[in-house]
Order: C-alpha cells, then structure tokens, then sequence
C-alpha cells in the first residue's frame, strides 16, 4: 500500500487536465535519442514534434527523475504528461522530455539536489547545469522545423532541474518556469522545516525513488520489494519503528538510495546542505523567469519565493516574476482547483492562472505572439478568494504589526501589561498528530488548510485567540514567530500556526455544508531549539531558562475577514509528518524509545518577555 500511494503522488505531480488529453498520434511524431553529455553520459530523451514542417516551431524541455517517457518507441504519451497545459499541444511546440542522469532510462547516478560544480574550468565535468546545456544544444542543432528559441519548465522537481537550466544558461533558452522548486532542503523544503525531518514523507519519497535510481534499477527482485510495515496507519509505525537511522536497515535490507542515506549521514547545516542553498546561485539570471508557487505547497514552501528573491536580491535587471495561488503542491496541475480541502475558493483558479499567466508568458516569448503584459507578483488573496497585482512582493503597502500573547489565551495588537506564562506537558511517546485520518504514504498538501479543532482540544496545544474582528485584516507578507520559551529538558521542538476561525454563523460553501467555527489553518511552520543560534552549530538549551525561539512563518496572503478570529497554535509534535524531538540534546536520528522524555514547554507573556508573532498587514 505504501508503494501505491507514492507512485499516486508521481503521477499527480505529472498531472491530468481536467478537460481532456489530446491524441498526439494524430498530429505529432515522436522520436527516441539516447544524447551524450560532455563527461559521456547517455541520457533517455523523447521528443514529440508536429507533423507539419512547413513551419518552425519553439522547444519547450522538461526534465524529470519520475520517468520521463516509459513507454516502447512507437507508443505516445499523453499531452498532460509533456507539455504544461492541453493549449501548448494545440497551439505547436516541440516537446522533449528526458530522464536526469541516473533515472530510469538515463544512465549515470541520481544525486538528490546535486549542487553546481565547482570547478568549471573542466569542460569534461558535468553536473545538471551541464547536463540542461547540452541537451538544449542537441535539441537546437537535431530538431529538425525548430525556432531557435526554447522553454523549459517542470513541478517539485522538474522545477528545481528548471532552476538549474537558468544558471549559466544555453543562448537559446528564452523563457523559464521553474514552480514548486526547492530552495534549501535543510531551511524550509523537502526534508525539513528549521532542522525539523519531515520523517514521514521523505521516507516515502526515497521509497518512491528506489526503482528508478538505484544501480540495479529494472532488477525484478527490486522492483517487486514490498517492506512489511505491519500496520496501515503511519502514526502507529513511526511510533514504534525505532530509530530513524534503522528503518532503511531494519525494513528495506539496505536497499534505499543515497536520496535517504544522505540525510543519516547529514544531520546539520554542514557543506552538504549548504551548497544546496539554491537563491545564492542565482546570479546574471537575464532570462524571463515565472517562478510558480501554492500558498498550502506541503513538502516547498520555501523554495518558490526564495528562488524568486534570489534572482531579484542578485541581478539589478531581472525578467522574473512570482505567481503564488491557493494551491498544494502542483495543485494548478491536476483539477481546476476551486477548492483544496474543505475551503472553497469560488473560482477555477487553475485555468485563470494558465490562460492570463503560463501560456501568454511562453507563446510572448518563445513566439513573440500575444500581449503578455509582465507584472511583478500575480497574488491569490485566501479568505478573500481574489487575484491581485502588485509591483513588488512583498507589497510596498505593508505595516509590520505585532500580535501578543495574554492572559486567558487571548491574542491582541497591544503588548502585555502584567506577567504571566502558559505551559504544557510535551510527550513524544504520545505526539499531537498532523491529522485524524488514518493514514500511510505520502500526506497531499490538504491538510496544510485544513480544520484544526482537533488540536485545539489536546492538552500539549496552546490556542490563543482574538475577538471576533470589526474589520478585514490582510496579512500580505512573511510572518515572523518571536517566542520567549523554557523547558525542562536540553532541546525542544515549536511549532506555530497562524489559523482562521470562522464565526457561528459562518455560511455552507460547496465542499462543506458547515462552516460554522471552522478553524482554517492559514500558514504553520517550527524551529528545533537547538538551532536556534545557528543551523550550522546546534547548542543546547539550559533547562528552565528563558530561550528566544525566532523563526520565519513564510509569506502569507490572507484576509482575515470582519467577523472571523485569528488564532494562533502553539505545540512542540507534529507526527509523523514530522519526527518527535527527544527533549534531550542529541542526534535525533539514533534515538531510541527509552530517549524520549517528558517535557514541560513554557511560553512567556509579560512586558519584559512577550511572545508574539510579527504580521505584515496590508493598509
């Protein structure tokens, strides 16, 4: 079961349109190439071209590590899996798809965000910068009926590989959308939040990937591995799979890539993860880029704005602009997405988006046709369920306020007055879990929206909240958490969610016939204490000691409207989506059962320690 709800996930990511496939038999050839990169290594290409050569058309390149093109060389894909949107299959453009290095058909060996060479003096070394220029040379100087001018895009990770195409980029690449792109896989993508694992679903990823990347890949007694994991509720597993470093032992014989093993090997901030900072490459990035993101992306978060702000911080003159909708990850790709969960967003968001922003961005620049006008941040306002333009992001229009803490778990603008603390007993051996539903695989982005009333009534939660607002408030921005925090032990986990809580009379909305006291969750994200300092040099914390605990929330987008509440979550588990921090100063990944303790989790309220989050209000 496992394994059928990653290769679910794949498939989602690759997408299905809503409306149709197109059968490309009818006005497409395909052909299969085998491309040589400079070090020699062969890489599985397939290109769909159209038929008719009586004119030139432009190449839109996707690269990808979930199986670019299986099938046999007569057989076709579908339109949803090569080309971003069914209107690029109508309109003509060439497609190539191909298998990274190490994947699939492609040979050579995967490495999980491989950062850029550092020597680029050597024309025989190859990384996937590389590996983006020689196929686009190949493709520009092979294809036959091509415009010279290439595209290239991709979701999750085709999105990174997109990133990496922009750097040192070929001539004839014109245009880039990299979208729900990783941006640090240490920070705030992928593998962890602050120095957080997300336990449960990298396991499920690197399991998804132990086909298509390992050596042996097409040995039928891998392929047909199936690990018993004696249970089909996640909470239950990890609770009892003993510690994290065992698990690839313990339940796959060894046999998950170096996807998983890294991560063992690499428990802080060290050179692995910091040559994978991606914003810090991005340098003379000339090219138009539209960096595509989900204000509820699960497992990238991070990456999209980040990349963005790196091309903007870096590169005075810049084509780049940022789309941000009210999507999970690749949400845009799979529906037409008037709703993620049970909040409903009163529109088709997925098509507004392709036809007002990917396809005019494209066909403007890869075939000067059309009126694309370029703005800087295309914004999907939730709660208020509405588009907006802005000149830059965040917005000029911005007033940082601070949100307290007070006495009675109320929230307020105005800083304490008196003293006071809240606490909670923290118990990993009986962690708050990430959702009710009984689960196992890889969590969709849902439940980063949905109802938290089933928090709120656990006693290891603190739920502060306001009054019921007389006006909307806007949150347009990155939200900042300023937490003043003790425990008893030498290392604490905190997590802090910003959360929407509807009034009583709150109206049924097409996904839900009741609303009323819906608690939304808005943005949610948490720091591990010990990094509280640096990522690089984890310390630990002096028991029953106050401790600054100051973290990134990430942009938000959202109107709180007049009647609603804003709430605020306070709690130190997460699982499994998230592994359980011992309360104990040490490598989490060896810990065993007997590690875990106790903990009372203290926040500070009072005029000389007032916790509080920072909001980026709209005016």
């Amino acid at each position: 079961m496992f394994r059928i709800i990653i290769t679910i996930y794949a498939a989602l990511i690759t997408g299905a349109f809503a409306q149709g496939t197109l059968d490309l038999n009818t006005d497409y050839s395909k052909s299969v190439h085998k491309i040589t990169m400079r070090d020699g290594i062969k890489l599985h290409t397939a290109v769909y071209a159209p038929k008719d050569t009586s004119k030139e058309y432009p190449v839109l390149l996707f690269r990808t590590p979930y199986g670019a093109d299986q099938r046999e060389v007569g057989e076709f894909a579908s339109a949803s899996s090569i080309s971003p949107h069914m209107d690029f299959v109508r309109d003509g453009y060439i497609f190539v798809v191909q298998d990274v290095r190490g994947t699939y058909k492609s040979e050579g060996t995967f490495e999980d965000i491989r950062p850029p060479r550092t020597d680029k003096s050597d024309p025989d070394l190859a990384d996937e910068i590389t590996d983006n220029y020689d196929t686009i040379d190949w493709a520009i100087k092979n294809i036959p009926a091509n415009n010279g001018r290439v595209g290239q895009w991709g979701v999750s990770h085709p999105g990174w590989f997109t990133v990496m195409g922009m750097i040192d980029a070929h001539p004839a690449l014109k245009a880039a959308s990299p979208q729900a792109t990783t941006g640090d896989p240490f920070i705030g993508d992928d593998g962890h939040r602050n120095g957080i694992f997300r336990l449960m679903p990298k396991l499920a990823w690197a399991q998804g990937l132990l086909d298509s990347t390992a050596p042996d890949r097409g040995d039928p007694a891998r392929e047909d591995f199936e690990p018993d994991f004696g249970t089909n509720w996640g909470y239950e597993f990890y609770l009892n799979s003993g510690p994290i470093n065992k698990i690839n032992e313990n339940y796959f014989g060894g046999r998950l890539g170096s996807e998983w093993k890294d991560l063992m090997i690499h428990t802080d901030y060290d050179d692995y993860y910091q040559d994978r900072h991606m914003p810090k490459y991005m340098n003379d990035i000339t090219i138009p880029v539209l960096s595509v993101g989900g204000w509820f992306d699960a497992p990238d978060p991070y990456g999209t704005i980040a990349t963005y702000r790196g091309i903007e911080q870096r590169n005075e003159k810049n084509q780049s602009n940022l789309i941000m909708g009210p999507w999970d990850h690749g949400g845009w790709r799979r529906s037409n997405a008037d709703h993620l969960g049970d909040i409903y967003f009163g529109q088709n968001t997925s098509e507004y988006y392709n036809q007002n922003m990917l396809i005019p961005f494209f066909k403007y620049h890869l075939k000067g046709e059309g009126d694309w006008v370029e703005t800087e941040a295309i914004m999907f306002a939730t709660g208020a369920n509405e588009w907006q333009k802005f000149n830059q992001w965040p917005p000029a229009e911005t007033k940082a306020k601070a949100l307290y803490f007070h006495d009675n778990f109320k929230l307020s603008f105005a800083p304490p007055q008196d003293s006071g603390t809240d606490q909670y007993i923290n118990d990993p051996k009986k962690p708050s879990p990430y959702s009710t539903d009984i689960t196992f695989g890889y969590p969709r982005g849902a439940y980063r929206i949905a109802d938290q009333r089933h928090q709120s009534t656990r006693s290891d939660v603190l739920t502060y909240q306001t009054d019921a607002l007389a006006e909307d408030i806007t949150i347009a921005g990155p939200v900042l958490a300023k937490l003043i925090t003790e425990t008893t032990g030498t290392d604490a986990d905190w997590f802090v969610k910003i959360i929407d809580v509807f009034p009583p009379d709150a109206p049924a909305n097409t996904m839900r016939t009741e609303m009323a006291g819906y608690q939304m969750l808005v943005g949610a994200e948490g720091m591990r204490a010990k990094y509280r300092n640096s990522l690089s040099n984890p310390e630990a914390v002096s028991p029953n000691e106050k401790t600054p605990i100051n973290f990134e929330i990430r942009d938000r987008f959202h109107t709180f409207k007049a009647g609603h509440k804003i709430m605020i979550q306070i709690h130190s588990t997460w699982f499994p989506i998230y592994d359980r921090n011992p309360g104990q100063f040490m490598n989490i990944y060896t810990a065993d059962k007997d590690d875990y303790i106790k903990t009372t989790q203290t926040i500070h309220r009072s005029m000389g320690a007032a916790s509080h989050v920072v909001l980026s209000v709209l005016e």
